[in-house]
């Protein structure tokens, strides 16, 4: 029999109306967990946005309650709903029910949008157990109600508002259970991800309600400094070099080539080591920069060199200052609003319209070389600490030269404590990052070499948040772990030489082993970034107890997981109890059986949801300042149930 006899017309799926949403919701949402869960609200509030970037909204309320259920509210024009001629119903309901149908596409009801597809309201509309939609326009306020993304009513007058009571939207929605794993809204996800958005949009008011509890939580974003706020905000736990941000905008507006843009620098640079650059079209966050970036770099490398040789700080037979130089300690915020954005892919990470290099570029060749010659003496504080950092840079070049393997065969080159695994393909690799010989040798003992590699640190690393590179690079347990991955460290880093796809972070479980994980974190997130955003790195969970009766063992991760475990087997009988303080209490089959088996363990895959507080967060915990550190253990001390002293 032919293998085509049974493959016709017929078997060609076609799947009608928001039918593709509620089949294949990653497509859509990118996930059905938690990031899917809170996409929905980005997607609402971005069209409130959208209104805000019009010109038409001031305000929007954004309120968790207690049924689980979230309302969204903005004070713009509200949604349309006359006759859509068209579609043969009201426009309200288009753009509750159809993919791509809204203001965006055509260029007369949004200018800019940062909802470039046009599928937000329906598809949140789609994952929705039920969805209310209230409009109040015209003076006359509507309303239609859905259920798991059908009508089930018209859109009906409900009632009026008088002339001084302001029009917009109000969304309110129950997320399906049937398509989410958990529904469980966190609510600094959504406050750190609301302020932001306050930041960039300046003079907006943004408010935040969790009302699942007795007592309401309640926050409101404004800030009418916009950006700049934002780049004080980012260093308000660091030394700053000057007082206030450097800020600088620009527009574009050439209608028969259809670029009309706008964009708005800030930038301020301290004594950390670290660069933090956050770039943003239409309020998106591209973690991959793209066009506006590469402007940006391009033109602060240029204008910073082309200064320094100007007034001699640079000699004749000295090379120009690098990028990463002139970059080192700068935190900036570059957004871009245009009218046709370029996204690489519905993830919206990388921007790609070429006119927007130019435009930032110009914008800042403008505005930093006025800043530089206008300001003398702040300029030669930036200059003077870009100097060091190309010192330490040479230095470290040095240094990174110990730390790179020569070819993937070269195994001489690779760190003496090392126990690679046999297998050669990254994706089939996992390496164990253990903290102690005692702890290192049970689990050399307990792994799979075939596909379990195990690199024991002594002590704890280095600091990398208050350490320049050369000295992180001279450190050795450092340089055992760039070199045993294989791919290198900040610019120089290349995926595609990754030597394992699961980076085991596995310390003990106490305070020296969260302290040790952190420092880990830290190193990752400052000068291996890719190895978190792609989900490289995971976190071990060895046990906390051992629980033995006679000759059966039980094994529990958590407090709860103990008692349960005793509530099970009976407290009567008198069970042992013992508390893990470390690795090396578990002999290696302990070590395997609990925290390495691939079939058995848990493990804890680290994400990068936030750029934002995540570079906050390290900051204030392993930068320099003590008192927003010792502030934050004030304000989380009461979180803390089991302290090891």
């Amino acid at each position: 029999m032919s293998n085509h006899e049974n493959y016709d017309a017929s078997e060609i799926q076609v799947l009608e109306g928001l039918e593709a949403v509620r089949r294949r919701p990653g497509m859509y949402i990118g996930s059905t967990d938690g990031r899917g869960l809170h996409h929905l609200i980005w997607e609402l509030v971005d069209n409130a946005i959208d209104e805000a970037l019009a010109g038409y909204c001031t305000h929007v309320e954004i309120c968790i309650h207690a049924d689980n259920s979230i309302s969204v509210r903005d004070n713009g024009r509200g949604i349309p709903v006359d006759y859509h001629e068209k579609m043969g119903k009201s426009a309200l309901e288009v753009t509750l029910t159809v993919l791509h149908a809204g203001g965006k596409f055509g260029g007369s009801g949004y200018k800019v949008s940062g909802g470039l597809h046009g599928v937000g309201l329906s598809v949140v509309n789609a994952l929705s157990a039920w969805l209310v939609a209230e409009v109040r326009r015209d003076g006359i306020v509507y309303r239609q109600t859905y259920k798991n993304g059908d009508p089930v009513t018209e859109v009906e007058q409900v009632g009026t508002y008088g002339e001084g009571e302001e029009s917009g939207t109000l969304i309110t929605y129950l997320a399906s259970d049937e398509t989410f794993d958990l529904v469980e809204y966190n609510f600094d996800t959504l406050t750190g991800r609301m302020r932001e958005l306050a930041f960039l949009n300046k003079g907006l008011t943004i408010t935040v309600t969790d009302a699942r509890h007795e007592t309401e939580a309640k926050k409101s974003f404004r800030y009418d400094g916009g950006i700049v706020s934002f780049v004080q905000h980012l260093n308000k736990n660091k030394d700053v070099l000057h007082k206030r941000p450097i800020y600088f905008e620009a527009s574009k507006n050439d209608i028969e080539k259809d670029e009309i843009a706008s964009v708005e620098v800030a930038m301020q640079y301290n004594c950390d080591y670290n660069e933090s650059v956050f770039t943003y079209a239409n309020n998106i966050g591209t973690m991959e920069g793209g066009s506006h970036l590469v402007g940006f770099r391009a033109a602060l490398t240029r204008v910073v060199n082309d200064y320094a040789r100007k007034y001699k700080m640079l000699k004749d037979a000295d090379a120009n200052l690098s990028g990463e130089d002139i970059r080192e300690g700068l935190t900036a915020i570059i957004s871009v609003k245009l009218t046709e954005p370029q996204f690489e892919g519905q993830t919206k990470t990388k921007l790609g319209n070429a006119y927007i290099r130019t435009l930032v570029d110009n914008a800042v060749s403008d505005g930093l070389s006025t800043y530089l010659e206008e300001n003398p003496q702040e300029a030669r504080q930036i200059i003077d600490k870009c100097l060091t950092a190309n010192r330490a840079r040479e230095a470290a070049r040095k240094a990174r030269e110990l730390t790179r393997r020569k070819t993937a065969l070269d195994t001489t080159a690779l760190p003496g404590k090392l126990a690679d695994c046999s297998e050669k393909d990254p994706s089939l690799c996992e390496i164990f990052l253990v903290e102690g010989d005692s702890a290192g040798g049970s689990a050399k003992q307990g792994r799979n070499p075939a596909f379990q590699a195990i690199l024991p640190l002594r002590g704890k690393i280095l600091n990398v948040e208050k350490t320049r590179l050369d000295k992180i690079l001279a450190n050795q347990e450092i340089r055992s772990m760039i070199t045993a991955f294989g791919a290198g460290i900040d610019e120089d880093f290349d995926e595609t030489k990754l030597r394992y796809h699961k980076i085991v972070c596995m310390t003990d479980a106490d305070v020296d082993g969260s302290h040790i994980r952190i420092l880990m974190l830290t190193f990752f997130y400052r000068h291996m970034r890719p190895l978190i955003e792609h989900g490289y790195v995971y976190i071990a969970q060895p046990p906390l107890y051992k629980i033995a009766r006679g000759k059966n063992v039980w094994y529990a991760y958590t407090d709860e997981e103990r008692d349960a475990i005793l509530e099970r087997i009976g407290r009567e009988p008198k069970p042992t109890i013992n508390r893990y303080k470390g690795l090396g209490e578990m002999n290696p089959e302990q070590l395997w059986d609990t925290t390495m088996d691939p079939d058995g363990r848990i493990m804890l895959q680290v994400h990068l949801e936030d750029a934002i507080s995540a570079d906050e967060i390290f900051s204030m915990l392993m930068g320099d300042k003590v008192e927003p550190r010792r502030e934050f253990i004030e304000q989380n001390s009461q979180l803390v149930t089991d302290l090891d002293v």
